[in-house]
């Protein structure tokens, strides 16, 4: 008689490949407040899972070789080892993040320890029971083939089950920290289906196990959470920065990054130096007139709230994230009905709307060493000129290391193959080595008809545009390359040296 049906093997199969490819998903999610949501990020996320899956692979195939009850019953425990480390993957992170992140200098490194130390454990055991399974389904049933077939089949819809749920469902309607819940959950029960099909004699014990697992993962669910807000694309965190208690000052940290500040009684005065660099600029430009504009990224709506406390306007957003927009209306004070806010893509509302054009077009796609690579390219910055009106100026906030301007140089040449004028403004001080270094690039039909501002971030700052011999003298040493949709490597462009 077969230790279990083919029916269930494939069930069972399903099953643990969609719970560990919803752990994949939300381990990007998870590692965000700590480390960012970046290529680095899924490329260590994507690494580590699967070599836990090749470890538990080897391992399942191994145990495999065992009498099928023994090796049903030993997998059993390999599942519920993967609920239990799956439960208190939260609790791990919280632990390790501080360590791992203080002690390893090198971002990627360090990303790739600390995914390393919280997910290969529950990856590497929900590895475990594919070949076991297998195995069982082939000496169970008359149709070798046809069952090794089911059971591969029965792993990659799960999968893509697993993908679906915790991109589209699970991560934003129950957030990180039940998801895994969830997932834990879900593993006790096959863990139990596989013990109970085993002739497990004694249950009491994985019983025992299984309840203290999922008081495990209940509890993480009572943990507080880093994010204020946890949407579709962000870990939504706002702080109260604020001297006085009477006069707040809100920061915005999207993930890991502080975003924008903003402050309630002084809506048109900028905390940072790019935005008062961008707001500057673009009123300068426009002669201290109205005008209209087009906003690449909300964040906070600084920006586009001090214009609409100026005057200035029609204003359009486009912000991708609606939970965004949301937090800045209730913790930065901007107002919805003071511009039109599109919740899509930037580049998609520019395409959508060809006979549309603006008198500046702002460019807030940096932070950090996160960027969207679609928003830096020629193509991209082709969209934004034919979207401009005669006369009108593209601003576009960077930042960049002192000394390597790498991205800077690419970023100029790409937009040099676009405009027939590109300025890049600073502040005008002499920067530390190595420091992180905030400019923005104007882009426009003519130049500037100043080439220096004193600019509000709150305190009076000076700010210039770096000569043209620097500007050459930079592209000719790093010969960068021109930014396309085919071939854009800003991460690396960006990311450590």
């Amino acid at each position: 008689m077969p230790l279990a049906p083919l029916w269930l093997l494939v069930a069972l199969q399903g099953a643990v490949s969609a719970a560990s490819l919803v752990v994949e998903i939300v381990a990007g999610r998870m590692l965000a407040p700590y480390v960012g949501m970046s290529l680095y990020t899924w490329t260590a996320v994507i690494a580590v899972v699967l070599a836990g899956f090749s470890a538990g692979h080897w391992l399942g195939g191994r145990i495999a070789e065992r009498p099928a009850p023994r090796a049903l019953r030993l997998t059993g425990w390999a599942i519920l080892a993967a609920a239990l480390t799956t439960a208190v993957a939260g609790l791990l992170l919280r632990a390790a993040a501080g360590p791992i992140l203080g002690a390893v200098s090198h971002p990627v490194w360090a990303i790739t320890l600390l995914c390393g130390v919280v997910f290969f454990p529950p990856s590497f055991f929900a590895g475990v029971p594919a070949p076991v399974f297998a195995q069982i389904a082939v000496i169970s049933s008359p149709g070798s083939g046809r069952a090794l077939g089911a059971m591969f089949t029965s792993g990659a819809i799960g999968a893509i089950a697993g993908t679906l749920l915790a991109g589209f469902v699970f991560i934003s309607w129950l957030g990180s920290a039940l998801t895994l819940t969830v997932v834990a959950i879900s593993y006790v029960i096959t863990a139990l289906i596989c013990l109970i099909l085993a002739r497990e004699g004694r249950l009491a014990p994985p019983a025992a196990l299984s309840v203290a697992i999922m008081g495990l993962a209940a509890g993480a669910t009572t943990l507080p959470s880093p994010c204020d807000r946890e949407s579709r694309y962000f870990c939504i965190r706002t702080e109260d920065i604020a001297a006085d208690p009477a006069s707040p000052v809100n920061l915005m940290v999207l993930d890991h990054l502080a975003h924008g500040i903003s402050a309630r009684d002084l809506p048109r005065v900028m905390f940072t130096d790019y935005t008062a660099m961008l707001d500057g600029i673009a009123r300068m430009r426009m002669g201290g007139g109205p005008f209209s504009a087009f906003f690449v990224g909300g964040g906070t709506f600084s920006i586009p709230r001090a214009w609409a406390d100026r005057g200035i306007g029609p204003l359009t957003v486009a912000e991708i994230d609606p939970a965004v927009t949301e937090v800045a209306a209730e913790n930065f004070w901007f107002d919805p009905e003071s511009a039109t806010v599109l919740h899509e893509d930037a580049r998609r509302a520019l395409l959508s709307r060809p006979g549309a054009r603006y008198d500046v077009i702002v460019g807030d796609a940096f932070t950090d060493i996160a960027v969207p690579p679609h928003l830096v390219t020629r193509e991209f910055f082709q969209l934004v000129r034919n979207r401009l009106a005669p006369g009108g100026v593209f601003v576009m906030n960077v930042i960049d290391f002192e000394d390597r301007l790498d991205t800077l140089a690419a970023l100029h040449a790409t937009l040099d193959a676009v405009f027939p004028n590109v300025e890049v403004w600073t502040e005008q001080r002499r920067p530390a080595p190595g420091e992180r270094t905030v400019l923005v690039l104007a882009a426009s039909d003519a130049p500037s008809p100043v080439s220096s501002l004193t600019l509000r971030t709150p305190d009076p700052k000076p700010f210039g545009v770096l000569a043209e011999e620097f500007i050459h003298g930079l592209r000719a040493a790093k010969q960068p390359v021109i930014l396309t949709d085919d071939y854009a490597p800003i991460d690396r462009l960006l990311g450590p040296g």
